[in-house]
């Protein structure tokens, strides 16, 4: 049997069990996973469905956010390279290009700073409602219940039909994000809050907010400044990743974009997503010094190693992110003194380039081999890394959560399942199974 679809751009499709043909449409590289239902060896039997583990080959959304090329190595923002934001743009105009769509004019730019340096004041309850958490608790778990907590300050967010109201709650949650990550920073130390200062940029307020003490005003190095906002640039989207996923699943509820912010917040916890770059501070600790790097690459030649912050489960050439972020790493030691770590990353880089184990396998640094090294520059803890990994990637979250709400292919994330356990059991009471 044959459907009426036609042409080069199909897929046909023999189910040997029942020696029927299908031709099935091709479109954008994809097949529709509901073509595949019709395929099915009789009328009561279900269709035909995807076997998909981590969705490694499944396309749950389109999406015109950001445009990955894991074989070239190219990462692009609304169809501008990263190379060029990084060099040339800021965190906020980055952030208004991935909600908006288009970069601002100046205008535009001038009302979106404005908006989101007058909306980083949190309510003094927050403020109650973080200090409730005991003295160790892990600031990313501080910032995911209160991110969540922002949507009961907010009711009116959960009216997410209208597009005044999504445009506040964007708003909010930008400019929010960094007071709640430099407080749950200053809980863990046992310091007191530092309220924004409306008179610094966005990434200056945040280290202001993590730093100051009792100075009138806190003044960062300017190369550290620029050094965190690139860092931010670099992190605010990469496609449909697993906490990016967690934003779009739990936003397909229709549930207000705080509550789905969260839930990418607590996929970004996770050691296999926001982690990486811990892990590849305690493989530079360990590795010692340059010249134990033969003896450490041998050992991962031989299965008894990992090798941290190489490689990428999209990218099978350089990773783009790890190009800028090493300038920036370097221009992060100038203010901050040489750490012993970056003689052995560069050298282990190098090795690892020329290598033709690791050539061959197309092991190339990511993102997470030199942000680590800055992060740890910057003084901040390893628990800390993820937080200021979720405060730069939020932009990118908003921006696929806004376009989500927006289109209308899309539906409650529902998967399918294959079921595996028992059939048809017969219940036998309690007084007799246990007599």
């Amino acid at each position: 049997m044959s459907n009426e679809a036609s042409g080069k751009d199909t897929l046909t499709v023999r189910d040997n069990r029942t020696g029927q043909d299908y031709e099935i449409p091709i479109t954008d590289g994809t097949i529709a996973a509901k073509d595949l239902g019709q395929i099915k060896v009789g009328d009561d039997q279900p269709g035909l469905a995807t076997y998909d583990p981590g969705f490694v080959n499944t396309a749950s959304c389109r999406s015109a956010v950001t445009y990955i090329d894991g074989d070239q190595g190219i990462l692009e923002y609304r169809g501008y390279p990263i190379e060029q934001l990084a060099e040339k743009s800021n965190f906020l105009e980055v952030a208004y290009l991935l909600i908006h769509g288009a970069l601002p004019t100046k205008a535009e730019y001038d009302a979106w700073v404005h908006e989101i340096t007058y909306h980083t004041f949190v309510h003094e309850n927050v403020k109650s409602f973080m200090e409730g958490f005991r003295y160790d608790a892990h600031p990313m778990g501080m910032l995911m219940a209160s991110t969540g907590a922002l949507s009961t300050f907010y009711p009116d967010a959960r009216n997410i039909t209208d597009a005044d109201n999504r445009h506040m709650q964007i708003v909010r949650m930008i400019a929010k994000m960094p007071t709640l990550g430099a407080w749950s920073f200053r809980h863990a130390q046992g310091k007191p809050f530092v309220y924004p200062d409306n008179d610094l940029g966005y990434t200056a307020n945040f280290l202001s907010m993590l730093f100051k003490m009792s100075e009138k005003k806190f003044e960062a190095d300017e190369r550290l400044v620029k050094a965190l906002d690139v860092l931010f640039i670099l992190h605010a989207d990469h496609e449909q990743n697993a906490s990016t996923n967690a934003v779009r699943s739990v936003g397909s509820t229709q549930v207000d974009p705080y509550s789905a912010v969260a839930a990418g917040v607590g996929a970004l916890f996770g050691p296999l997503h926001g982690g990486a770059n811990e892990a590849v501070l305690r493989m530079l600790r360990r590795i010692g010094s340059k010249e134990n790097i033969p003896a450490f690459i041998a050992g991962v030649k031989d299965g008894n190693e990992k090798l941290m912050g190489f490689g990428h489960r999209v990218y099978k050439n350089y990773d783009p992110r790890a190009k800028i972020i090493k300038k920036s790493a370097e221009d992060v030691f100038e203010v901050t003194g040489t750490n012993p770590l970056l003689d052995i990353a560069k050298e282990l880089e190098k090795i690892a380039l020329e290598d033709e184990y690791f050539v061959k396998r197309k092991l190339y640094p990511n993102v997470d081999f030199y942000s680590g090294l800055i992060y740890e520059a910057f003084q901040f803890p390893p628990e800390m890394f993820t937080v200021l990994f979720a405060i730069g990637r939020t932009p990118g979250w908003l921006a696929q959560w806004l376009e989500l709400v927006q289109d209308k292919d899309q539906k409650i994330a529902r998967p399918k399942q294959i079921y595996t356990g028992d059939r048809r059991l017969t219940f036998a009471p309690a007084s007799e199974r246990w007599a």
